[in-house]
């Protein structure tokens, strides 16, 4: 995946909608690249009592990306999108997931979410939401929290499978 820094000078005083994507694009980028250079048994290794592993989160991810993004613009069920009913099962592994498999599943549920919101506002109300109507200036709020603390936990959970480095090679 590739992004723009949010740290080039033209972010800075870009608008809030572009630096909120931005900072999503970033983190997005960041958690797929979690995978880069693992073997498939690495990406899948349990490291902490939960079910995640770095194959499990970006997983999860997909998730994250087809609640808020398609769930919520197009009020379809998540039986209607394919997705588990709930957040913790989106971590579950199955024998065809692989690190390729899974990493595809992310771009294109990334480039699905850009394309929904393409045409809204911040202050436009996602509908879809199980919480009720939401403003998608929160979505993107409410996203980048939860990718950024993903990403953390990549950052951990890769840096004890490769053995104290943390490369993306």
């Amino acid at each position: 995946m590739v992004f723009q820094p949010s740290t080039e000078p033209s972010v800075f005083h870009a608008t809030l909608r572009d630096q909120f994507e931005t900072f999503l694009d970033e983190h997005r980028c960041a958690l797929h690249d979690s995978l880069n250079g693992l073997t498939e048994e690495q990406a899948r290794r349990s490291l902490v009592t939960s079910k995640t592993t770095l194959l499990g989160l970006v997983k999860h991810a997909t998730f994250v990306e087809k609640v808020w993004f398609d769930e919520g613009t197009t009020c379809r069920s998540r039986a209607e999108i394919g997705i588990p009913d709930s957040p913790d099962e989106s971590f579950d592994l199955h024998d065809d997931d692989t690190v390729a498999s899974v990493q595809h599943a992310y771009r294109q549920a990334c480039a699905a979410s850009r394309r929904a919101t393409a045409e809204l506002t911040l202050d436009d109300l996602l509908l879809g939401n199980r919480r009720g109507p939401l403003p998608l200036r929160w979505v993107y709020l409410h996203t980048l929290r939860e990718l950024a603390q993903h990403c953390g936990h990549a950052d951990i959970l890769r840096e004890q499978v490769l053995g104290g480095t943390t490369s993306r090679g």
